[in-house]
């Protein structure tokens, strides 16, 4: 006797601003597991503490070989992503990581439910997501923030400016 499927879908109507982010972090060295399994505990608790606009937190385990650990998150609006990124535990991360990726790559994909998807993918030797088919070009100038790339008017400053990062640009 055939078992029928059962189809189940959401209701998103309260969630207009809805953001959904995908992030993985990829071990490129050896140095780098210990980069990775230091990384789970502080993510984690950082989840656990219900930021305000996180809605769910998943972890997500993309390969064993090489080692390659993600979580996809669900945020309330693209302000409430981009404000507690930009305050501590996640901006001092990122600004140690921009530094030095301890052996590791990083990246991150994010999608808006009312428009817009950025990426960014540091230190990541293979395509993956977006680059399997997107030209891929250097996060530089308009394209160097995520609030930029995804044209969301998001006013506050990046965790680490293009100048921090890379010096101050040439005139041409």
């Amino acid at each position: 006797m055939p078992t029928y499927v059962e189809r189940r879908t959401v209701n998103l109507s309260a969630y207009p601003d809805l953001v959904v982010v995908y992030l993985g972090m990829r071990v490129n060295r050896l140095t780098g597991l210990k980069t990775l399994l230091g990384f789970g505990p502080k993510i984690s608790s950082s989840a656990a503490a219900q930021p305000p606009g996180l809605l769910h937190h998943e972890t997500l385990i993309y390969s064993m070989f090489p080692p390659h650990i993600g979580m996809r998150q669900y945020w309330r609006d693209p302000n409430a992503l981009l404000t507690w990124s930009r305050s501590d535990p996640h901006r001092q991360w990122w600004q140690d990581f921009l530094k030095n990726s301890g052996g590791t790559g990083f990246w991150h994909e994010t999608y808006c439910r009312r428009g817009g998807i950025e990426a960014i993918y540091d230190d990541i030797p293979q395509a993956i997501g977006l680059m399997g088919f997107a030209p891929v070009i250097a996060a530089r100038g308009p394209m160097f923030g995520a609030a930029a790339r995804a044209q969301l008017g998001y006013l506050g400053d990046p965790v680490v400016s293009e100048e921090e990062l890379h010096g101050p640009q040439e005139k041409s």
